[in-house]
């Protein structure tokens, strides 16, 4: 399966996506890409709580629909990613990563040996339900989209070695997250919010790492796409 968001990033586009969770359904999809000007989708399955039949529906509208999915989730456990990517989506992103050992597992997790450990089965979408060899699953496996949020205090304090972590494609900066980590709850805009994106924007240019953002309004959003997100 093509990887909407690898292409999108390589071609140097802005890579736009929406997110659906305790609304998903697979008309929203659709309306999303009648409406035009999106790339792709995230499954919030951190807060919803979404189910793996409910991914499935999701990936398979979106590659209907000509988009990319990602599901971002809590960092849980391995087979939670296993069950995520057999759905069919491109990619995961964990919310609340706090470390560079916890960001270099988690990529573990999502890729097959030797970068990984991630269990192998070939009856889900991305082993076309057992017609795709085990092997070119594996390598085809290398392709998954992983994100990392930033959304804490620890984790802008390990950030320089978060963005090292090989085979991390993104650092997504939580705003709401941060802004009360940072202590000013409710208030995204804080020069103290702005100073930590500004840090991720920095270091992820150094690294060579994307980065991204739920912006808090289209100034916000204009301010980020200048800092390069």
């Amino acid at each position: 399966m093509s990887n909407h968001f690898r292409t999108t990033l390589a071609a140097g586009q802005t890579l736009r996506v929406f997110s659906l969770g305790r609304m998903c359904h697979p008309v929203a999809i659709e309306m999303f890409a009648q409406a035009g000007g999106y790339h792709g989708l995230w499954l919030d399955q951190e807060h919803a709580g979404l189910t793996a039949e409910q991914n499935l529906v999701a990936a398979i509208t979106a590659r209907a629909n000509g988009f990319g999915s990602l599901v971002r989730m809590p960092f849980t456990h391995p087979s939670l990613v296993s069950q995520n990517l057999e759905s069919g989506v491109e990619g995961v992103m964990a919310a609340r990563i706090n470390s560079a050992e916890q960001a270099d597992e988690f990529v573990r997790w999502c890729r097959f040996a030797p970068r990984g450990f991630r269990g192998m089965n070939t009856q889900g979408a991305d082993g076309h339900y057992s017609r795709r060899p085990a092997k070119l699953q594996a390598e085809e496996a290398r392709e998954t989209f992983v994100g990392a949020q930033i959304e804490s205090r620890a984790a802008l304090d390990d950030l320089d070695a978060i963005a090292a972590v090989p085979d991390l494609d993104m650092l997504f900066i939580g705003p709401a997250d941060l802004s009360q980590e940072l202590g000013v709850l409710g208030q995204p805009d804080h020069p103290r919010v702005w100073e930590a994106i500004e840090r991720v924007a920095a270091v992820c240019k150094n690294s060579g790492k994307i980065w991204g953002i739920v912006p808090f309004g289209a100034a916000s959003a204009e301010r980020c796409l200048d800092l390069g997100c």
